[in-house]
């Protein structure tokens, strides 16, 4: 009884509220052909610490399980999570409220959500965020719908050096719509070519990611100024929000919106999900924000409060004027990163960002030296593109067998880069995994 509260008294009685004899009675309504005549085929309860061991072999049966060395990031970063913020996130007055609809029954999940506003907002260089969304994809894919009831154009600009996974949701997102894409080729350096700009006319959104998909970190300032040339909103997005510990805010280059993942920030990767899609914005386009927003005001005897200012959602109001069909703002995840980001402050974070910089690079350096390329010249923050020898993907496979993942295989979504691997390295890896993963890679 210890996962199912109830008595076999407390059962009874609620039964007999019903008018039910017994459990089956309430699946009457069920076709009884519907139903499953026996009981499930279980094996015998376990003890806790026997359930433990079993759980343990399992994650050992895994490829990349967690005695495995993984260098591996493109929008999914493992990082160390402080103890202060497991500790706080699993207390059960976080944990069990879902959306904020009775602002005076939910002071204490308001305030959070507006404390991740505001750090959020710090941290991007922005006026104004909102109460956060899905994921970093479909933050994106918002925000270029955004800039088009913005604009009143139904046409945008889409970086190839953005995830490419990301631009198949945007793609989901715009094509139902019949909102037109157009994608900016990469240079060889691996930023985004902005000259096709001065070809397109009618655009309502640039979106270019910084550090991008191949670890390069971009000229934001120049994207803004083309975007702002072409009458459009300049979209800054991003996978790996930690990178602005260090870099500069998107916001202080010209950015009209900035949106990404923030799973860096405190989230478990959990085999993928679920994420933390953070948006910023300028405060004149806030009634055009997606999602929530929480504010802060004074009740009737003069004490601060928190509400949620706007809800432009369409369950919210009429499903015509709504800016988005956003049911859940992740509130969980939204108050982990504020957690994280409180627990490092400023100094943290910048101390933080510059140690995952300096490991790609000491990492990079040695790969040089072993005889390895290293096709894009740009500045990059903690994952770079590695180009290896022909036959490399055997090697790969070995080292998978060994319980290492030595990047990612950039030939399934840029063909051109055959024998390419995107490297991750963050403050979990120490200079002796770094040294063995080059051996390892030379065979």
């Amino acid at each position: 009884m210890r996962y199912l509260p109830h008595t076999s008294d407390e059962i009874a009685s609620m039964l007999e509220a019903v008018g039910a004899g017994d459990l089956d009675d309430l699946y009457r309504t069920v076709p009884e052909g519907c139903r499953r005549a026996r009981g499930l085929e279980l094996p015998e309860a376990l003890t806790e610490w026997e359930l433990t061991g079993l759980a343990a072999s399992l994650a050992g049966r895994m490829a990349a399980g967690p005695d495995a060395r993984v260098f591996l990031g493109a929008g999914s970063y493992e990082h160390y999570i402080p103890a202060a913020v497991s500790s706080l996130l699993s207390r059960s007055e976080f944990v069990t409220p879902y959306t904020p609809y009775q602002p005076e029954m939910s002071q204490g999940t308001l305030q959070a959500v507006y404390e991740y506003q505001t750090l959020t907002a710090r941290l991007l260089g922005m006026e104004v965020a909102n109460a956060s969304l899905y994921d970093g994809a479909s933050a994106l894919a918002e925000a270029l719908l955004m800039a088009v009831r913005i604009k009143k154009r139904r046409k945008v600009a889409v970086s190839r050096a953005v995830h490419p996974l990301y631009r198949r949701v945007v793609r989901t997102y715009l094509a139902p719509a019949g909102i037109e894409w157009v994608e900016l080729p990469c240079l060889e350096d691996g930023r985004t070519d902005l000259a096709m700009l001065h070809e397109v006319e009618g655009l309502a959104a640039v979106a270019v990611q910084s550090p991008n998909f191949f670890g390069c970190i971009e000229d934001l300032e120049a994207a803004g100024k083309e975007a702002h040339g072409q009458g459009a909103l300049f979209i800054s997005s991003f996978t790996e929000a930690l990178a602005y510990g260090l870099l500069k805010a998107p916001g202080r280059l010209g950015a009209d919106i900035v949106c990404g993942e923030g799973q860096s920030l405190g989230v478990w990767q959990s085999f993928g999900g679920p994420g933390l899609g953070m948006f910023a914005t300028k405060m004149a386009y806030v009634r055009s924000i997606p999602g929530r927003l929480v504010g802060q005001g004074l009740d009737a005897e003069g004490r601060r409060g928190f509400v949620l200012t706007l809800a432009t959602r369409e369950q919210h109001i009429r499903r015509e004027k709504a800016t988005s069909n956003i049911c859940t703002n992740q509130s969980l995840c939204a108050l982990a990163a504020v957690m994280y980001m409180a627990a490092l402050g400023g100094a943290g974070m910048r101390e933080l960002a510059g140690l995952n910089r300096d490991k790609a690079e000491y990492l990079k350096g040695e790969l040089r030296k072993a005889g390895f390329r290293i096709p894009f010249a740009r500045p990059t923050f903690n994952e770079f593109v590695v180009e290896c020898p022909p036959g490399f993907e055997k090697r790969y496979e070995r080292l998978l067998e060994q319980k290492v993942v030595a990047g990612l295989p950039l030939a399934p979504y840029y063909p051109e880069l055959e024998n390419h691997y995107l490297l991750c390295v963050t403050e979990t890896k120490t200079r002796e995994d770094l040294d063995e993963l080059v051996r390892e890679m030379q065979g």
